[in-house]
């Protein structure tokens, strides 16, 4: 997979814009928890105050607040708060502030609620430990007068007592008091200031409720926003994603296309063309759809986890090691699944090349299994192997199928535990309920990062292999390429083929397949060669395209060593008919000028006219826009073979290349061919391979081919007289009139 990454360069900016949206998700994400959290215990518990600051105080709180403040707080209060008639309101204050402020308050805004509440207060006695952070009213008999060991009368707060005491006496009082305090625990000091600037605001008339739902909605509103922009971020990511991996896809595909069609026998046959496809198609699939969805999950997933564990490190540490045991229970189903499953994955798309072959093979081959009544033996040969592919997508499928239910358990498990060690938290008062379900809340996004990243190893081993496929394909080097320094021919020597003491034998080979032919084709001259099968004629004219390249000696066109020349130049002097004929789906006229697209068509009816094959063609009511199956199947192999050699010859290059390419016409087509070809491409150099003798009887010069060596060369004359090898082809085919004529 590594080896593909170059392909992302195209896509950096969409990569960037991917990061950047996966970022801005993930923070709106990780920040509805603590909207949440802001709901429970500020908006429902707390009645829609925030914190330990009043935003507005009556005159005579603030007098009473000071008794209990020094010069400092005093000095902070006066500074925080400007006058305004019988009431304080609070100054526009920075988040330092506000916290400076609440700590300077808190304190006193505790002592001031206690002493102007004659009921008891059960953060004094003993027997309040572990209540929960909220007073409760009511009369234990062990209030603030009675702990003075003072009766107050009726009507009259303890704050008032205390201010017409001696000051020496008002000062151990509110010493003591202040020591009470502060053995509460912190989150409940909170919850008494708050309670303060409740009862304050109760008394200025403040409607508590109509604040409560202001705050709620507030909040919810945020809530909505921070979800539709977290949404819109993952739309916007599914988009760049998809465009990122179409684009990459588009460019493997190109290039594995390109590589593939420079590929040589040898490669073709290392690969199968059935598995060149898959790689070509089901493979390049693989890392689409991993990059479509990767970007989504595998870089959100770490961004979403540490995001969380960072969120979690700053509620409430102490249960951090329940997220921590999950991670290690969800990482150890991974490695086990992983252990299991990722050999199965590697053999899934081997299984997916034998389908594919046996099925081009069986289709490729329908004539000949109907002929042999073969098809009970096909139908086997193809069940054996869709059912080792089901069976093994089965294993796969359902090992990921059983993961899943496993990080359900995880899921649930988590929320149960964090529930049951947070409610001792909440009865304690340490926690409240809201962050209690905050941090239920972050868990459950660490967890899903990992359950993400689980997700995608259905995928990534998968197309882990699927990439090394590919990168294998690309990775090949082809046996033939072109020079560093091309040499180009002279342009007064055209259509000139030269073969010097050329030997070729076929990659890890023991025999040669052609040993030491020496020829040479001058302009407009007829070469044919004809031999037993097996002696070697195609692989002779398969070196003149550099289908193959020579082991020994050279090759040379127009004077220059075939190796030497570009093989786009050296293919454009070219016209070349294969042995079997290949047409493309298209129409008659698109496959005559496949060779030349730019051919007026008189030159493609000039083609077909030389190739004997305007006659059917006519005859057809779309004529040359006649609809071509692929492969050609809805014509006739003579007809196949005819457009064939019309598309070389509406190339009109310089030499023509005929491997065997006259065995499906009669005899009759055949010599109108020959003779209209011999009229038409008199300056073009012929090589032609051929069976029949018939075919090469008027040929310039005829290279009789044994066992890869050169048995005879001359014209037919010539050879009757001194080649044995050609006489016995030759009487086997003609009659003893037709020899002497």
């Amino acid at each position: 997979m590594a080896k593909l990454a170059k392909y992302l360069k195209k896509s950096t900016g969409f990569l960037i814009l991917i990061v950047g949206l996966l970022f801005l998700q993930a923070y709106c994400d990780l920040a509805l928890p603590d909207y949440t959290s802001r709901i429970v215990n500020e908006g429902i518990q707390q009645k829609g105050i925030e914190d330990g600051v009043p935003e507005k105080l009556r005159a005579e709180t603030v007098e009473n607040l000071k008794l209990f403040l020094d010069e400092a707080q005093q000095r902070t209060l006066d500074e925080s708060y400007e006058r305004n008639g019988d009431e304080y309101v609070l100054k526009k204050l920075s988040g330092d502030e506000r916290e400076a402020l609440e700590q300077a308050l808190t304190k006193a805004e505790i002592i001031v609620l206690m002493l102007t509440q004659n009921d008891d207060m059960p953060m004094l006695s003993d027997s309040s430990k572990g209540s929960g952070p909220v007073p409760e009213e009511g009369n234990n008999g062990q209030g603030l007068a009675g702990m003075q060991g003072m009766e107050l009368p009726e009507g009259v707060s303890a704050l008032d007592a205390i201010k017409s005491l001696p000051e020496i006496v008002r000062t151990q009082i509110v010493t003591g008091i202040g020591e009470k305090v502060d053995t509460i625990p912190e989150m409940m000091t909170g919850q008494y200031a708050i309670q303060f600037v409740s009862s304050e605001y109760e008394a200025m008339g403040v409607d508590l409720d109509r604040q409560q739902i202001g705050y709620i909605m507030r909040t919810g509103g945020s809530m909505i926003l921070l979800a539709l922009l977290a949404m819109a971020a993952s739309v916007l990511v599914t988009f760049c994603s998809a465009r990122v991996a179409a684009a990459v896809a588009h460019d493997l595909r190109n290039d594995v296309y390109r590589k593939v069609i420079g590929f040589t026998s040898e490669e073709f046959n290392h690969f199968s063309t059935a598995s060149l496809i898959t790689r070509s198609t089901n493979d390049i699939q693989q890392i689409q759809m991993l990059l479509a969805m990767g970007f989504r999950l595998i870089l959100y997933s770490p961004i979403l986890g540490i995001g969380g564990v960072l969120k979690v490190l700053q509620s409430d540490a102490s249960m951090s090691w329940i997220i921590a045991l999950a991670v290690a229970l969800i990482l150890l189903v991974i490695l086990v699944l992983f252990k299991v499953a990722m050999p199965r994955f590697t053999k899934l798309q081997s299984l997916i090349d034998r389908v594919n072959l046996v099925m081009r093979e069986i289709l490729s081959g329908i004539m000949v299994t109907r002929a042999f009544s073969a098809e009970k033996h096909e139908e086997e040969r193809f069940e054996k192997a869709n059912c080792d592919l089901m069976k093994t997508n089965l294993f796969v499928n359902r090992c990921m199928t059983f993961m899943m239910p496993i990080m359900m358990l995880i899921m649930n498990g988590v929320s149960v535990l964090i529930i049951y060690k947070g409610s001792y938290a909440v009865e304690s008062g340490s926690l409240q309920v809201g962050d209690m379900m905050a941090f239920i809340q972050y868990a459950m996004q660490i967890i899903m990062s990992f359950l993400m990243i689980t997700m995608m190893s259905i995928m990534i081993p998968r197309a882990n292999v699927a990439g090394k496929r590919i990168a294998e394909v690309l990775g090949t080097q082809s046996m033939i390429h072109d020079p560093q320094q091309p040499e180009t021919p002279d342009t007064n020597r055209k259509g000139i083929v030269e073969f010097d003491h050329v030997s070729f034998a076929y990659p890890d080979a023991d025999e040669k397949v052609l040993e030491d032919i020496s020829f040479k084709a001058e302009k407009g001259q007829t070469v044919a060669f004809i031999g037993s099968t097996g002696s070697g004629k195609s692989t002779l004219i398969n070196l003149i395209p550099r289908f193959f390249d020579v082991t020994e000696g050279s090759v040379r066109v127009d004077g220059v060593d075939v190796r030497n020349m570009t093989k786009k130049d050296l293919c454009s002097r070219l016209g070349y008919v294969p042995q079997k004929s290949i047409l493309f789906s298209g129409t008659i006229d698109s496959n005559i000028r496949y060779g030349k697209a730019d051919a007026t068509q008189q030159e493609i009816e000039e083609a077909a006219v030389i190739a004997q094959a305007a006659e059917f063609i006519e005859t057809k009511e779309e004529g040359y826009n006649a609809p071509i199956a692929q492969g050609g199947t809805n014509v006739s192999g003579g007809q196949k073979q005819r457009l064939s050699i019309a598309r070389a010859i509406a190339k009109q290059p310089e030499i023509l290349i005929f491997d065997d390419s006259f065995s499906a016409l009669d005899y009759k087509t055949d010599v109108a061919l020959r003779r209209a070809l011999k009229e038409a491409t008199a300056d073009t150099t012929t090589l032609i391979v051929a069976q029949r003798i018939s075919t090469i009887l008027h040929a310039d010069q005829i290279i009789v081919l044994d066992e890869g060596k050169i048995a005879g060369k001359g014209t037919h004359e010539e050879l009757m007289k001194s080649c044995e090898v050609y006489r016995q082809i030759a009487t086997s085919q003609l009659s003893e009139e037709e020899l002497a004529g």
